[in-house]
């Protein structure tokens, strides 16, 4: 053959091939097919077509005994096509296949003739499904026309009724702005009446707190001149007692102290005493550093405390951080007041010890011992000052002794009429005891 087989033919053969498997043996097939033996007959066209056919092509005998089958199955257009006048109302592919099979004589020009009628035949088919088609899409196409005319249509409506909606949203709109901007505006006024309310309620406020702060304090002050009024009465005579029955003491023990160290008998007054004259003096804390001992010498601070009615004021940080440092504030407080405890019990002086108080919050708990005056500064002042005025508050004449290693707290109790002593002086008689 000069073409192949056409489709249609190709696909009748190998169907007719397939149904001849049942009538031969497995010897009688082609080795190639005997794989498709005991296949159904659609699995063995669906898997062996190609095979089938290439064996029908190459193997005649295989062809024949096919060929025999449709002789037998067919006997009228085998016959007919034998003769070489195929039925005229045949299938053009049935007609096709049997002369393959056959091979009669002129069996390819039956064969293309067939293939030819059968590919006008589906040419046709093809044309008349294209025409069936056509009309299809044709009659689809109008009804998508429609369909989008319609739907154009009610698209249009809805856009109108939308424009429609839309203005009368737009003039609602406008209508809502509107009165927006008139809340608005009527919110910020109130808000700047609101504020001037406030403002002028602030300056009242403010006006009337100041005349009330004015108006305690004035009252504060007068509380405070007239309570510093009474307590200066108070403590003006009281002081002032004070002072003259302690000068008094002072001066009675000296005459006592003289009169006990000259052992003068005691006598009455004498004319000759009414003599304006010079008469010996007493020992002051002056006349003390004038004998014949060290400034470091503990026998210096035993002559100044054997002094009638001697006042020792201590600074007690300077004392011990000069001989304890090492120890917490709490101990060097605590063994500095135990050992002027103990001086005092011995020499009957009065002991004032003085510490710094200027960065304390809050008062120190202490138990002074008996015999010890203990003093904090206040917040604001120091230790010194509070030294300076204990000794201002004394009365002249009295003897004052101030122990500090601080030279400008020296030079300035000196300058009052107190007696400087060393804190080392204190430390070495503290030694001792």
């Amino acid at each position: 053959m000069e073409h192949p087989l056409p489709e249609q033919v190709r696909h009748r053969v190998v169907a007719a091939a397939g149904e001849a498997f049942g009538a031969l043996t497995l010897a009688e097939l082609p080795a190639p097919l005997r794989q498709y033996a005991r296949f159904t007959p659609s699995r063995r066209l669906k898997f062996g077509a190609t095979a089938i056919a290439a064996a029908l092509e190459s193997d005649a005998v295989f062809r024949q005994r096919v060929a025999a089958g449709l002789r037998t199955a067919q006997p009228e257009l085998a016959e007919a096509l034998e003769r070489g006048a195929p039925p005229p109302a045949a299938d053009p592919v049935e007609v096709a296949a049997a002369a393959y099979l056959l091979r009669p004589p002129g069996w390819t020009k039956l064969v293309a003739a067939a293939g030819e009628q059968a590919r006008r035949q589906q040419e046709r088919q093809e044309e008349e499904e294209r025409e069936r088609e056509l009309v299809r899409l044709r009659e689809e196409l109008a009804q998508l026309r429609a369909a989008a005319r319609d739907e154009a249509e009610r698209t249009r409506q809805e856009l109108d009724a939308a424009r429609r909606e839309n203005e009368g949203l737009h003039r609602r709109l406008r209508s809502a702005q509107s009165d927006v901007r008139r809340g608005e505006a009527a919110v910020r006024k109130l808000r700047a009446e609101l504020e001037a309310a406030r403002g002028e309620a602030a300056a009242a406020q403010s006006a009337a707190d100041s005349e009330l702060r004015r108006q305690r304090a004035r009252l504060a002050e007068a509380e405070a001149a007239l309570e510093a009024g009474r307590r200066a009465a108070r403590e003006g005579r009281s002081v002032a007692d004070m002072r003259l029955r302690l000068l008094l003491d002072t001066m009675l023990d000296a005459a006592q102290g003289l009169r006990r160290e000259l052992a003068l008998p005691p006598v009455e007054l004498r004319p000759a005493e009414t003599v304006d004259a010079v008469e010996p003096g007493g020992v002051t804390p002056h006349d003390v550093s004038l004998r014949a001992l060290a400034e470091d010498d503990p026998a210096l601070l035993d002559q100044l405390l054997a002094l009638p009615q001697t006042h020792v004021i201590v600074d007690g940080y300077n004392v011990t951080k000069t001989g304890y440092p090492t120890l917490p504030l709490e101990k060097q407080r605590l063994r500095l007041l135990g050992g002027l405890a103990v001086l005092a019990a011995q020499t009957g002086a009065e002991m004032t010890c003085v510490f710094d108080g200027a960065a304390l919050d809050a008062p120190v708990l202490l138990a002074p011992p008996r015999g010890v005056r203990v003093r904090f500064s206040k917040p604001g002042q120091t230790a010194d000052e509070l030294i300076r005025r204990l000794v201002r508050a004394e009365p002249p004449g009295r003897p004052v002794v101030v122990v500090s290693a601080d030279r400008e707290v020296a030079e300035g109790v000196a300058r009052a009429g107190a007696r400087p002593v060393a804190s080392t002086l204190l430390l070495k008689r503290l030694a001792r005891t």
